[in-house]
């Protein structure tokens, strides 16, 4: 993919929405990379990666053209491509399906009164809908935030009052 530039502070990457980081002799994918999520192009290929752990794309959305050693598979796997290409030593993965679709075998189902979400290739999240919230959506209206900050302060001070008093007697005075 032409010009490469092997860097490990994120500030210092090409700017998205392209990453040269092919022939770096990188053992496994950075976790600087999780700081470029805005990356359409990215290319891994002439390095020893041995694996391309799940969650390393977790939020590239924007993921359009990724080149990796052709031992490797696309992350989400071939069904969360819409094109897959082998030339040499190279595995091109090209265009993201989204799972949120309904198409095909990568529709997902979010809990009721949420909504999916794309969250990188082959992986999804629920967001919930307005106003719901808590887990898997089945809270009505908003945290509790008054009700919560009141039992955990009251509960703090009772205890920070209670280990005073009881280790007070054994603080030594001058």
């Amino acid at each position: 993919m032409g010009g490469t530039r092997c860097v490990t502070d994120p500030a210092q990457l090409l700017p998205p929405p392209r990453l040269d980081l092919s022939n770096c002799s990188l053992h496994s994918v950075p976790l600087e990379l999780a700081e470029a999520t805005a990356a359409i192009v990215l290319d891994l290929t002439e390095n020893p990666l041995t694996s391309l752990p799940n969650g390393s794309f977790l939020g590239f959305t924007h993921l359009q053209l990724l080149a990796v050693p052709a031992a490797l598979e696309c992350p989400g796997g071939s069904d969360a491509w819409q094109d897959v290409t082998v030339d040499g030593s190279i595995r091109q993965c090209r265009g993201q399906k989204n799972p949120c679709n309904g198409s095909a075998e990568l529709a997902w189902l979010c809990p009721e009164n949420s909504a999916c979400a794309p969250d990188g290739p082959g992986l999804v999240q629920c967001l919930c809908d307005s106003p719901f919230h808590s887990y898997k959506c089945l809270r009505e209206g908003t945290f509790p935030v008054l009700l919560f900050g009141g039992i955990l302060g009251t509960a703090t001070v009772s205890l920070s009052l209670l280990l005073w008093g009881t280790q007070r007697r054994k603080a030594k005075t001058p």
